[in-house]
C-alpha cells in the first residue's frame, strides 16, 4: 500500500495492519495512529521510532520481552508471528543442527538469565553464524549497554516490517 492509503485506515484497520511492526505490540500502532496523516514512509518509520525512545527503560524492556528466542518453543512448535517465522527461517534458524539447537538453547538460555529479555538481533540482516557469534559476544555487555543494543536491532526489525507493508516514498510518486 502506499502512505495514502495507510493514513486512510480506520485505528482498527490501523492496529490490524502495523500491529506487529514492533513484534507484539498493537500498542504502538495505536499510540502513532493519533499522527495521522504522515507525509510519507520515513515519518511513519519515525513516529514509531519516537515511539520506542520515549518510554521509560521498563518499557523498553517490555517491547523487548514480548519477543520469542530465536530458534527457540515457538518455532519448533510453528506458534511464532507469521513475521518471525520468515525472518528466523531465512536466517537459517529454521535449519540448525541438533548441535546448533543445543548451542542456541544454551546461549538463549544464558543470556535471558542474565538480562530478563530473550536475544534480539535482526535476523533477515544476518545468518545463523553471524546470530550465534553476536550472541555469544553480546552476552558480556552490562544491562545498559544491552538494552540499547536490543532496542536498536527492534528498530531495524520494525523498518524491515513496514518496508514490506508500505511502499517507500519513491515508489508512489508516480
Amino acid at each position: 500500500m502506499d502512505i495514502s492509503s495507510a493514513n486512510s485506515l480506520s485505528y482498527e484497520d490501523f492496529v490490524d495492519t502495523f500491529g506487529n511492526v514492533v513484534e507484539k505490540n498493537p500498542l504502538v500502532a495505536a499510540a502513532i495512529w493519533s499522527h495521522r496523516p504522515f507525509a510519507n514512509l520515513s515519518e511513519l518509520e519515525a513516529r514509531i521510532v519516537e515511539f520506542i525512545d520515549k518510554l521509560p527503560e521498563s518499557g523498553k524492556e517490555g517491547i523487548l520481552r514480548c519477543h520469542p528466542d530465536l530458534a527457540g518453543r515457538d518455532l519448533q512448535r510453528g506458534t511464532l508471528t507469521r513475521d518471525s517465522q520468515d525472518e528466523q527461517s531465512q536466517a537459517g534458524m529454521a535449519s540448525l543442527t541438533p548441535e546448533e539447537t543445543a548451542r542456541m538453547y544454551r546461549l538463549n538460555t544464558e543470556y535471558k538469565r542474565r538480562f530478563g529479555f530473550p536475544f534480539i538481533i535482526c535476523a533477515k540482516m544476518n545468518n545463523k553464524a553471524a546470530i550465534l557469534r553476536k550472541l555469544s559476544e553480546r552476552s558480556g555487555n552490562d544491562l545498559a549497554k544491552e538494552r540499547e543494543c536490543a532496542i536498536d536491532e527492534v528498530k531495524k526489525i520494525s523498518s524491515l516490517r513496514l518496508r514490506n507493508l508500505v511502499l517507500p516514498d519513491t515508489q508512489h510518486k508516480l
